[in-house]
């Protein structure tokens, strides 16, 4: 049902051999010059060295459906890439210009900018040349509910007027970041899902100011993630995306495949642990004998494989779903693996960790900090139960349904 396409497979061969020759390597050199810079959120000169290297090896805005802007792959046939970059996600997907925000923003900006949108930011954006960041939470509410979004965005003439605090605004504090994309309440009193629209919105505009970065479980991520507040931030009426009322479609546009990337990268990330593991099981001794002869750790490693394989499989469905019958229809699939792929992450990135002992919770080894991001990310996007909700609702309606026979 999954098969390959042959120009998958072709992207597939390039990009492991782009991981072995070139990204592998970097991650010393890039942990060496994260360190002498003594800035948590200083851009390593290695990363643009992976850049050039991508551009030029055609390993470029893979994640792009549109044929205009990138190569054109489908949702199934970009996942397996997804996996691959996944292996070392803190450096392959913005080596590739894969990584997010800047992949859902690129597409909000396809399907919504306007040409001059389109010319100021998304050029730049696919060029790799800036970065932007997604600014939605916020700190006053609870925002896994959209509705309950308080900034304003007031129209003034032929300008709207912004007034709001946001925070887990992921990549503002990328040394590149030159743009936001911003969703606010332009119309509190309307329809539920009408009350919200989004907007572009440079981030040096008067007004905006950030805060400060919001460390995840103690680590200080590169790109940040940070508290901006609007203050009085004018904007002109063109920066507004399709038209007022439009948030919640934009936001489902951006979600549906943001949640395959990052599902598919969580799945490269327990790959690799689990890999991690075995090295370590084989190379440790206990009481006489490897921990690869235990029968325990011979369990985690089997119940790993099989986990890893199962959340693969189904989120290799729900991108074949998308492919073929769209987003609406494949709602039920990409909330599951939603749910699913980071729970398996987690179980087998803690096993990793307890074979490793005492280094599995440094940092002389990937997985702590894995396993601080993995549980990250069932907040983002969502937090884990507004998924399940939304897959009971589903099927409570289905088999009511065919319980009265519609």
């Amino acid at each position: 049902m999954f098969d390959v396409t042959d120009r998958a497979k072709e992207y597939q061969e390039r990009l492991l051999a782009f991981m072995d020759e070139h990204v592998y390597p970097a991650e010393a050199v890039y942990d060496a010059q994260m360190a002498e810079s003594g800035d948590p959120h200083f851009h390593p000169p290695v990363l643009e060295e992976l850049k050039a290297e991508a551009r030029k090896q055609g390993l470029w805005n893979l994640f792009h459906p549109h044929p205009e802007w990138g190569p054109g792959l489908t949702n199934l046939e970009y996942a397996t890439l997804a996996e691959i970059m996944g292996r070392s996600a803190h450096l392959a997907p913005e080596a590739t210009n894969c990584n997010a925000p800047d992949t859902g923003n690129m597409e909000v900006l396809t399907l919504f900018g306007t040409e001059e949108h389109k010319e100021k930011w998304l050029k730049p954006l696919l060029a790799g040349e800036i970065a932007s960041a997604f600014a939605m939470t916020e700190p006053a509410v609870a925002s896994s509910d959209a509705r309950n979004i308080e900034m304003r965005m007031v129209r003034d003439g032929d300008d709207y007027v912004l007034n709001g605090r946001k925070w887990w605004t992921s990549n503002a504090l990328h040394k590149n970041c030159r743009v936001l994309i911003v969703m606010g309440k332009t119309d509190p009193e309307g329809p539920s899902h009408r009350q919200q629209s989004m907007m572009v919105v440079p981030l040096d505009t008067p007004g905006v100011t950030v805060l400060r970065n919001l460390p995840v479980f103690g680590y200080q991520d590169r790109e940040g993630h940070a508290e901006v507040l609007f203050e009085d931030v004018r904007v002109p009426a063109t920066a507004l995306l399709a038209g007022e009322g439009d948030g919640f479609m934009i936001s489902q546009a951006r979600l549906g495949p943001g949640r395959i990337h990052h599902c598919m990268r969580t799945i490269g990330m327990a790959e690799r642990a689990l890999d991690l593991m075995i090295d370590r099981a084989r190379s440790r001794t206990t009481f006489g004998a490897p921990l690869a002869d235990r029968a325990n750790i011979q369990d985690w490693i089997a119940e790993s494989r099989v986990e890893i394989d199962m959340a693969r499989l189904l989120t290799l469905r729900a991108a074949y779903l998308m492919d073929t019958v769209g987003n609406k229809e494949a709602r039920t699939e990409i909330a599951a693996i939603k749910v699913a792929a980071p729970e398996v992450a987690l179980k087998v990135v803690d096993r990793a960790i307890q074979v490793h002992g005492g280094g599995g919770v440094s940092d002389d080894f990937p997985l702590a900090s894995m396993y601080a991001h993995l549980r990250t990310l069932r907040l983002a996007d969502g937090p884990d139960e507004v998924h399940k909700r939304a897959i009971a609702l589903r099927e409570l309606r289905r088999r009511e349904n065919e319980r009265s026979g519609r």
